[in-house]
């Protein structure tokens, strides 16, 4: 968003240990302290709880698009407004190729992210979306709506809150979809087809930071 007014809101349990970097005129740093849980799921499923607060009582007042993406990621090349929408979701790099039967989607019908086969266009992932910000409080008070209906039924969707964004996104089609170029990992096959590789997974051991 080179050129452009930017806030960036950074959740972490540990607020003390951000190190703020120098910003360009016109940005902001925001953090904001949020509950460690002890699961990873959790930890996952609790962004969708807080955009219900924040889509609702500060980001209205302060910026006019949301983009909500993973913290491990890195960008590596040019990523700007090209990107914003009403809606925006983006193409799973493992499923991009894949027939729609493939997808990971939630699949078991006592699940409020259930999909049936023979529905969905793509697989999103949840690592990058995004929109206006009213099109974010609707999409996160819904996948909060599901997730806690699953609670109560004492189950978890397949994916945590990227099954119930999935489904979301199957009834309220995105108004963009971006490609693997704005959501990639170097350690995945098909990396010749991808000739910009945008915004990166960081390489890390994933059983180590989750546990």
């Amino acid at each position: 968003m080179v050129g452009h007014k930017v806030t960036y809101y950074a959740f972490t349990d540990k607020v003390n240990d951000v190190v703020k970097p120098k910003l360009a005129d016109g940005r902001i740093l925001q953090i904001h302290d949020v509950v460690a849980d002890q699961r990873w799921q959790d930890v996952s499923m609790r962004r969708m709880e807080i955009l219900t607060v924040f889509t609702k009582e500060h980001m209205p007042k302060e910026i006019d698009y949301l983009v909500c993406a993973d913290v491990d990621m890195v960008f590596n090349d040019h990523v700007g407004v090209e990107i914003l929408g009403d809606l925006v979701a983006t193409l799973h790099p493992v499923y991009f190729l894949s027939e729609p039967d493939a997808f990971s989607y939630e699949r078991r019908p006592i699940s409020a992210a259930y999909i049936p086969y023979g529905l969905g266009d793509f697989y999103y992932m949840a690592a990058l979306y995004g929109g206006k910000v009213e099109e974010i409080y609707k999409l996160s008070v819904s996948c909060q709506k599901g997730i806690m209906k699953d609670k109560e039924k004492d189950i978890e969707a397949a994916w945590q809150e990227e099954s119930h964004l999935n489904w979301y996104l199957v009834y309220n089609k995105p108004t963009k979809i971006l490609s693997p170029e704005y959501l990639w990992d170097t350690n995945l096959p098909n990396g010749e087809l991808i000739k910009k590789k945008r915004f990166l997974a960081v390489h890390k051991n994933h059983q180590e930071v989750r546990n």
